[in-house]
């Protein structure tokens, strides 16, 4: 079976990772991908993939699901509880009789499978189409991320859909051993994220927790879509601390820190002239010095700026 380049060049200069213990296997696949333009890693073991994966990061993997020592679920399974490899997707390649590494497969983390033999089309129709949806999803979190949103989407049984890298961060900072391939939040966001998503809990309602020290944490469900999709901000609350920050970082008044601390928050003007027990008049007054001392133009910028000015941001 020979390889033809595939139409789409988007797919050409990306690279792929084969992790295969056979060496026909390896080399048909090898030339295969390299035909159409792509370039190729090996890794004959799992544990030569993550041994791999700590130098250098492909746009995706191709995985043999049965290998000695460890296999490719394994192997899959610790790909996907490392953040900084969360994101690559993994194809698993399995024999036509085996059936039941299909549903390991996609247990483990797989963002798809290819049956064995392999079928020269199929596999590039894939590899092409995974190789696209992990950019644009990559490029839609880093959009957020940039305007310093941290945002979660979860649906209304408890799954996690995406979060940006941001709100990742953050539960990390709670829940050190949790890991995003696991499909959920973390116990305490999950019972947050629960109360949110309940029918009939108005879009900007909040649902907090004290973390002690003056700290906590608050989801806040922002939308609804597709009948049982809800997507949560979450924010880390320490208004003392952040305030000072803030002051010191921008030259802000205390007044001025506090507003756009709340802005950081998603809070619209009139529940900051609440909190602040000042009118939506003077929240603007302020918001327009503080536009200026921060070189910024809109709200979006500010809050942006005020997110990573945290401790934790830099």
């Amino acid at each position: 079976m020979t390889a033809s380049p595939p139409s789409d060049p988007r797919i050409i200069g990306d690279t792929v990772l084969i992790v295969d213990d056979t060496p026909d296997s390896l080399r048909f696949l090898t030339d295969t991908l390299e035909a159409s333009g792509l370039t190729v890693l090996v890794a004959t073991t799992g544990e030569g993939a993550l041994d791999l994966l700590a130098h250098i990061e492909p746009n995706l993997i191709l995985m043999d699901a049965v290998m000695p020592g460890m296999g490719g679920f394994e192997a899959t399974r610790a790909i996907k509880a490392n953040p900084a490899w969360a994101h690559i997707p993994v194809i698993f390649m399995t024999g036509l009789t085996e059936s039941e590494h299909v549903v390991h497969g996609f247990d483990a983390g797989g963002a798809d499978y290819v049956r064995k033999p392999i079928d020269v089309d199929e596999l590039l129709a894939r590899v092409r189409v995974h190789i696209n949806h992990a950019r644009a999803r990559q490029a839609s979190e880093a959009g957020l991320d940039a305007t310093g949103r941290l945002l979660a989407a979860v649906d209304t049984r408890g799954a996690l859909l995406w979060c940006t890298p941001l709100a990742r961060q953050l539960i990390l900072r709670h829940a050190p051993g949790w890991a995003e391939s696991s499909g959920t939040l973390p116990p305490p966001f999950r019972a947050l994220a629960a109360r949110l998503t309940a029918a009939g809990a108005p879009l900007g309602t909040p649902a907090r927790m004290d973390m002690g020290e003056g700290l906590s944490i608050e989801l806040v469900l922002i939308a609804r879509y597709r009948d049982n999709e809800c997507l949560l901000r979450l924010n880390e609350i320490n208004p003392a601390a952040d305030i000072a920050r803030l002051q010191e970082r921008h030259g802000l008044t205390l007044r001025e820190a506090e507003v756009l601390l709340w802005i950081s928050y998603g809070k619209p003007n009139r529940v900051i002239s609440e909190i602040l027990a000042i009118s939506p008049r003077t929240v603007n007054k302020h918001l327009e010095q503080i536009f200026e001392k921060l070189g910024v133009e809109t709200r979006a910028a500010a809050a942006a700026v005020a997110v990573r000015t945290g401790s934790h941001y830099g």
